[in-house]
């Protein structure tokens, strides 16, 4: 699998739908939520892509630069076509060494997990830092990786 890290400003119109068709299959269509998933943060965050040797998108997370030296991940996605293979992992191993490359300075790494990835992230070195709390339905917990 190839990763690429994008700004939005870089990303085509074809590698745009395939996030967006991605995001909507699986947190709306998937997990009957319909809220609103393609937001405002795009504009401003960085697009990681986990890339099959044809171009397919196979995983997806957007890292954002928070205050205080902070980062988050968000929109973590594993094609459903792909799941069980690992990739997910993959995917969020790069997206801590991007945030890491991208914003060196970053202490700390901030994610709302759906509360069923608790073990998932844990497995990271992430700790909950909240109660489960629902959002769009879907119980969530706030989580965060602190970096030396």
């Amino acid at each position: 699998m190839q990763f690429i890290t994008t700004s939005f400003d870089e990303l085509t119109v074809q590698q745009l739908q395939q996030i967006y068709k991605l995001r909507v299959a699986v947190f709306v269509v998937e997990q009957a939520c319909p809220y609103q998933e393609v937001d405002d943060t795009d504009l401003m965050a960085w697009h990681l892509r986990g890339l099959d040797s044809t171009g397919q998108l196979l995983v997806y997370a957007r890292l954002m630069r928070e205050a205080n030296q902070q980062a988050r991940i968000g929109r973590v996605i594993t094609n459903p076509a792909v799941r069980g293979r690992g990739y997910g992992q993959q995917l969020l191993q790069q997206a801590i060494v991007q945030i890491q490359a991208l914003w060196p300075s970053t202490t700390q790494i901030n994610i709302q997990a759906q509360h069923y990835l608790d073990r998932f992230y844990r497995g990271f070195g992430f700790q909950p830092v909240s109660g489960v709390y629902l959002e769009d339905g879907i119980p969530h917990q706030n989580m965060i990786l602190t970096l030396n």
